[in-house]
């Protein structure tokens, strides 16, 4: 059997989404290959090359009434047929001295989105000339997809596809009346190169994957080109868009697209099709599969067979992914989002699931959030290890909804053990389990931000929420990761059920402080949506709310409407909100009163202007814990003796000479507990299997200096030791 794993347009220009990869992985544990292909990435490279603009530009029709912006690019035709194939390959990184052509500003044409260029241009002052470069091709591309929106393929988006058909798509008419429309331009482009894959690879099978509502229309575009022209090819959809909207699916015309539907984690499933297919299962035995029966949706779960244990499941592999061809953009003034659209990121996930899982706006109920199990550091670094010798690339995204303290401790471990270089970020929730201590580590790691969920800095709506965090742990946490050197971005919201207004303007005031004191880089509002299979969703009465629709439909059910007759006008909130924060990342607009952010009246808040001040001041001490390990950063030292007169003898000392990178730092102690500290300070390196725990150090240093460790921890040595590197994780 011949497989295709595809990924359909749209998702990320810089880096492949990872659920192909991480079938193609799978398979490869059961000694079978399998082609991938990210058509998304691939299409847009058509689209935007000299032969594809000069496509697009013959498509439009010389009666067509043009806007003004649409007058001007057409005008300028000839330099974007020039400029086109640099651009991407400059966005490529292949081309990298284009930058100094691009930033002089007269190389590139311009259009509507240059417009924004002046205040961007103050968003983006610090930037480096390659930066900056990289934002005005982003502006330049952005550009001729407004063109494409405008005149040709109101469908287009460059991280989404027909978007807009598939939100909220209880009923599948619009989606099935557009597909019964001639392909559209962009369509053109993705069944040409769908076309030349089928040909090339003759599959058996094709795996869609659909992660987003704007895949959807693309891989239901793929699924119509195989079943009218490859007949006898199986084609199965899955992915985080069917997982969550197709739960309860009835609709029969889906099955004139695709053969099968598979819902949650893919691998199980997939193998059993191919067992299926390999007539060595019957169809009832089959695992979270929708197939039509007897002209009906019928759904086939009566397999006994587990998941696939993610220890199992193999090393996502990226092999035939373009991965040299991707796009590096830079869209917006937001730190965090330049990390999902700058560089190329390879996904990796510490654990399935979420070990919190109590979230009530949250997916609780379904697979991807409740089955927590992670998997070990060592094997998590088999992995990296894996992926850098496939890809070429150090950067890794850790897709988790949480990413676990202890797992992401144990990991910095493994990877300094094994002197790896890798650049990490992930997502976390604000627990008091990072420590300023175990923020050093990870930064020691590789790691270069964070983000996590502060929603709304309210401790009530957060406790009705089931966060398990207040504001002021919140703040410190960051803190512990910002004075660590680790980028903090918070996910915050707005609209939760029964938030006030008055619980809006205090929340954003909790922002301003958090941002006015450093603690947070980065940060995005969104406005609270009720889904179908959170705890919100599924009793909205418990959260003084009431469901309003859209009504259960014969195809996706997810997305909620509700009336919250307790709370705000939550819409009057948004662009306030948006614009304040857009000042506060950076660095300006602090001492504005709220109310100017806003275009109605806004209640003045209720929140002390030194909450936050007051929060960080006043954390607790977390004194070290028994089992707690104890890890030296820093390098081994070099030892020089000399003696020193105490009343009138002269005394042994030893001077310990550290090295960093940047100095050197000299600590001198009486001889003896010098040369227990150079010997213990090497049983603390990473490098160890097994360090020290706080209680073996202790007994350590009471076994071979007969002294109080206690005595020794108030000690100036054991505060210029912490500072230098001695962590307590």
């Amino acid at each position: 059997m011949t497989t295709l794993l595809l990924t359909p347009p749209f998702t990320q220009l810089n880096t492949p989404y990872p659920a192909t990869a991480y079938l193609k992985g799978f398979l490869a544990t059961k000694g079978m290959s399998a082609h991938q292909s990210d058509l998304g990435l691939e299409v847009i490279l058509k689209v935007f090359s000299r032969a594809g603009l000069e496509r697009l530009f013959t498509a439009i029709s010389p009666e067509t009434t043009l806007s003004e912006n649409a007058e001007r690019i057409l005008a300028l035709k000839q330099d974007y047929l020039k400029t086109i194939e640099p651009v991407i390959r400059f966005l490529q990184d292949k081309d990298p001295t284009l930058a100094y052509l691009i930033c002089e500003e007269d190389y590139l044409p311009e259009a509507g989105r240059f417009a924004e260029l002046e205040e961007l241009e103050w968003a983006f002052g610090s930037m480096g000339i390659r930066d900056k470069a990289r934002h005005l091709a982003t502006l330049y591309l952005e550009d001729i997809g407004d063109l494409i929106t405008e005149l040709i393929d109101p469908h287009f988006g460059f991280s989404r596809y027909a978007e807009r058909i598939a939100r909220t798509a209880t009923s599948f008419d619009p989606l099935y009346e557009a597909l019964q429309a001639a392909p559209t331009f962009v369509d053109g482009f993705l069944i040409d190169l769908l076309q030349e894959k089928m040909r090339h690879l003759q599959p058996n099978i094709v795996a869609i994957s659909v992660p987003f509502p704007g895949n959807l229309y693309g891989a239901l575009r793929c699924g119509q080109f195989i079943k009218t022209t490859y007949p006898a090819t199986k084609v199965i959809m899955g992915g985080g868009y069917v997982n969550t909207e197709l739960r309860s699916l009835m609709e029969e015309r889906v099955f004139e697209f695709v053969d099968y539907i598979t819902l949650d984690d893919g691998e199980a499933p997939l193998w059993h099709l191919f067992e299926y297919f390999a007539g060595q299962r019957p169809l009832t035995a089959l695992k979270r599969t929708f197939a039509l029966g007897n002209g009906v949706v019928q759904y086939f779960n009566g397999s006994g067979e587990l998941d696939v244990p993610q220890q199992e499941v193999g090393t996502p592999h990226y092999g035939d992914l373009l991965l040299d061809q991707y796009l590096s953009v830079i869209e917006i003034a937001n730190p965090m989002h330049r990390l999902w659209t700058d560089g190329r990121w390879n996904k990796l996930t510490l654990a399935h699931g979420c070990y919190w899982g109590k979230c009530s706006f949250c997916d609780v109920t379904l697979d991807y959030i409740k089955r927590y199990e992670p998997v070990s550091a060592a094997q998590l670094c088999d992995r990296i290890e894996n992926i850098i010798a496939q890809t070429g690339q150090r950067g890794f995204h850790f897709v988790d909804e949480a990413a676990p303290p202890a797992l992401m401790r144990d990991l910095a471990l493994e990877i300094l053990r094994r002197g790896l270089t890798v650049a990490w970020w992930t997502n976390i929730r604000f627990e008091q389990s990072f420590t300023q201590d175990l923020c050093r580590l990870l930064k020691a790691s590789g790691c270069i931000a964070v983000s996590g969920g502060l929603e709304v800095a309210s401790d009530r709506l957060l406790a009705l929420m089931k966060k398990g965090v207040t504001v002021a742990q919140v703040a410190r946490v960051a803190r512990h990761f910002t004075s660590a050197g680790i980028m903090v971005h918070a996910y915050l919201m707005y609209g939760f059920p029964t938030q006030t207004a008055q619980e809006t303007i205090d929340s954003l005031e909790m922002v301003r402080q958090l941002f006015e004191r450093g603690v947070l880089q980065s940060g995005f509002w969104h406005q609270f949506a009720m889904t179908a299979h959170s705890p919100v969703g599924l009793d909205p009465a418990a959260y003084q709310v009431v469901e309003t629709g859209p009504g259960l439909g014969t195809f996706a059910n997810n997305d909620l409407y509700h009336d919250d007759p307790t709370g705000a006008d939550h819409e009057l909130f948004s662009e306030g909100l948006k614009h304040s924060l857009y000042n506060y990342m950076h660095g300006v607009g602090f001492e504005f009163p709220l109310q100017d952010w806003f275009d109605t009246k806004v209640p003045l808040t209720s929140t002390s202007s030194d909450y936050i001040l007051q929060a960080l001041e006043e954390a607790p001490e977390t004194p070290p814990r028994p089992h707690h390990k104890v890890i030296w950063l820093g390098s081994r030292p070099i030892t020089r003796g000399f003696h020193q007169r105490r009343r009138g003898k002269a005394v042994p000392y030893l001077e310990l000479h550290f090295q960093t990178k940047k100095e050197e730092w000299v600590l001198s102690l009486p001889k003896a507990d010098g040369r227990w500290l150079a010997d213990v300070l090497n049983r603390l390196s990473p490098q160890q299997l097994t360090p020290l725990t706080f209680e073996e150090l202790a007994a350590d240093y009471v076994t071979n200096r007969s002294g109080d460790f206690s005595s020794f921890m108030e000690s100036e040595a054991w505060y210029v030791l912490r500072d230098k590197g001695l962590l307590i994780v």
